[in-house]
């Protein structure tokens, strides 16, 4: 059986994944407190210790203001630590499947990425993450590099839906940005195309490179925000909010600038996969349902 080391277990994709791939092999998770990503050493004496067949990467830094002031914090996790992560992979043969966002674009375009347009980063987060594709690109041949954009999930800690469905059960209006776009995706997503590729990766050695991967469909933060509302309304949440607000990015400022058009195209993995991924509201409706019943058993 498969060894299949996986860090980031505490993340939002990590904990999803720890269910998803039990079906590739044997899953060891890790998270900081097993293998700390800011220290070489940890990283290297834990892989050498379990000597795994494939390594698939979850663990990031995503505080994306914050690294404009910590960049050297953002830069260890998300540039040298894959780069470490790869040359031990490739010490030991392994596949190492890498992840990484729609924020090593500039968001200059109006049309979807794809896997061969230039990287143009704008702020530190999306530097040190092309940094560590970058580096998982030259150090280890088996390298699969998942770029995705908007994750949101059950599981982890806050993202964007959490912190919506939040703030409309205190407050009754909320002003959100409408004029960035991109694409919401769920984790369970993620984590389920991850499971694939590594399956694909054993018939097809072709399977390999930088794959996009997010929901399909187009949305902006604004409508994203709305759909949240109505979904969560028909699913009983206990919500105050009246009116959602559009403004646009100047009057939201915020110290790391984003990328105005985050959209990912998902040609190449529906190719590779032979079938196109779920449209996100479908995914936003299946994850609140999902997160409504958690709630409800805990009370």
């Amino acid at each position: 059986m498969k060894k299949i080391l996986l860090t980031g277990i505490t993340g939002q994709v990590g904990q999803e994944l720890q269910h998803t791939l039990s079906s590739v092999g044997q899953v060891i998770g890790v998270g900081r407190s097993d293998m700390d990503l800011a220290e070489p050493e940890s990283i290297r004496q834990v892989i050498d210790q379990i000597k795994p067949d494939v390594i698939v990467n979850a663990a990031a830094y995503t505080a994306v203001d914050k690294a404009e002031t910590e960049l050297a914090l953002a830069k260890s996790i998300n540039a040298v630590a894959p780069t470490i992560i790869a040359e031990e992979a490739q010490n030991l043969g392994a596949i190492l499947l890498h992840i990484s966002t729609d924020y090593v674009f500039d968001g200059k375009k109006n049309t979807p990425y794809t896997e061969q347009d230039t990287p143009n980063p704008i702020g530190s987060y999306g530097k040190s993450k092309l940094q560590g594709e970058e580096g998982v690109q030259q150090k280890c041949d088996r390298n699969l590099i998942l770029r995705t954009a908007w994750v949101y999930g059950t599981r982890g800690h806050g993202n964007f839906v959490k912190t919506m469905l939040r703030l409309g059960a205190e407050r009754e209006e909320l002003r959100v940005v409408a004029d960035q776009v991109g694409t919401p995706t769920w984790a369970k997503d993620i984590a389920v195309t991850i499971t694939q590729l590594l399956q694909g990766m054993d018939s097809n050695p072709m399977v390999g490179g930088i794959y996009n991967f997010t929901n399909s469909g187009v949305t902006s933060w604004y409508d994203f925000a709305v759909a949240i509302f109505e979904e969560a309304k028909l699913l009983g949440f206990p919500l105050k909010l009246q009116r959602v607000v559009p403004i646009t990015t100047p009057e939201y400022p915020t110290p790391a600038q984003r990328p105005a058009y985050s959209v990912l195209s998902n040609q190449k993995i529906s190719q590779t996969l032979g079938s196109y991924p779920p449209h996100w509201r479908q995914s936003l409706r299946q994850m609140l349902a999902e997160l409504y019943q958690k709630l409800g058993n805990r009370e």
